[in-house]
């Protein structure tokens, strides 16, 4: 999935921490609703500007952070590309 056009970054909003779609909300506070056991259903009900599409573009960046940390930690710090 391209989350590129879900996931927002603003210097000013949230401590420039990625949100969905401008909002307030950040893709942690939705990992972090999904991990303590509520399902997209709950999240979607609870936050209903949000969409299917907005929770599935918060696991895609999160995976997408996770293969980059993962692929980083690989890498010899001669090889890294800052």
């Amino acid at each position: 999935m391209n989350y590129s056009d879900v996931i927002t970054i603003e210097p000013g909003k949230r401590g420039g921490k990625p949100c969905i779609r401008g909002l307030r909300i950040t893709v942690y506070d939705v990992l972090e609703y999904l991990a303590s056991g509520m399902s997209h259903a709950d999240v979607l009900r609870e936050f209903p500007y949000l969409t299917e599409e907005d929770i599935r573009a918060c696991l895609a960046y999160a995976a997408d952070r996770e293969r980059k940390a993962d692929i980083s930690n690989v890498l010899s710090p001669r090889d890294r590309i800052n």
